[in-house]
């Protein structure tokens, strides 16, 4: 696959912020290229750009220098609402926290993006459904999230990120809420559902054995990414 067909890349994408100090540079020319099938560890100390790396990938945020490309197509000068297609239909996110909207069901947080992307609601349903059950929710489908464990509710995000069958998949420290028990069975579940569907994947983590299940690992130097 060439890097012009890649689900993902990033070319030479700087991020700069202002602060009452003066202007902060996070991100100086950062590269980055995901193939279909693949997941990559992301792995750095706090407050050297994981976050802002992954919402500028997920078109998040907008670079200041560089380029986003999501399936070959450059995404800096798409609109808003352009933007929001792209992430609504090809990118899947998943945080830390769960950010499930505690006033609806597990399934009915499944079924919402969905719907946001015109599928119709049995057809949402249906595949709601069929991913809590894949996730072993069978059963929890109609619990609200405050009915749920940690690892409960961090699965039904991950089938939330899943549900419009995205290309790419982005996840910010996805097990780190979670006790380390927990953390590797949720971690082995998202990795299963990841390659059964042939996503590019890029998951930040400060767990080097979670990181060492993956296919390669990145991590972030003077705002450039470098391998391992």
């Amino acid at each position: 696959m060439s890097e012009t067909e890649a689900p993902l890349r990033l070319a030479g994408v700087e991020r700069r912020y202002r602060t009452e100090a003066g202007e902060l540079p996070v991100l100086r020319g950062a590269d980055l290229v995901l193939a279909a099938g693949e997941i990559v560890a992301l792995v750095a100390p706090s407050g050297t750009g994981k976050s802002t790396l992954l919402h500028l990938a997920g078109l998040l945020e907008r670079p200041d220098g560089g380029e986003v490309f999501v399936a070959g197509r450059a995404a800096g000068t798409l609109s808003d609402a352009g933007r929001t297609a792209i992430r609504r239909g090809t990118i899947g996110f998943v945080y830390q926290f769960h950010h499930l909207l505690p006033e609806f069901t597990a399934e009915e947080n499944v079924v919402l993006p969905q719907l946001a992307a015109g599928v119709a609601r049995g057809a949402a349903r249906d595949r709601a459904r069929a991913l809590l059950a894949g996730f072993g929710l069978r059963g929890r489908e109609h619990h609200a999230p405050g009915r749920l464990s940690g690892g409960e509710q961090q699965r039904v995000a991950i089938a939330r990120a899943l549900a419009n069958r995205p290309r790419i998949l982005l996840a910010d420290e996805p097990t780190g809420n979670l006790d380390v028990g927990t953390a590797g069975l949720v971690f082995e579940e998202l990795l299963a559902a990841v390659r059964g569907q042939g996503l590019a994947a890029l998951i930040a983590t400060h767990n080097p054995e979670l990181a060492a299940r993956m296919d390669r690992t990145v991590t972030l130097r003077d705002g450039r990414v470098v391998e391992g």
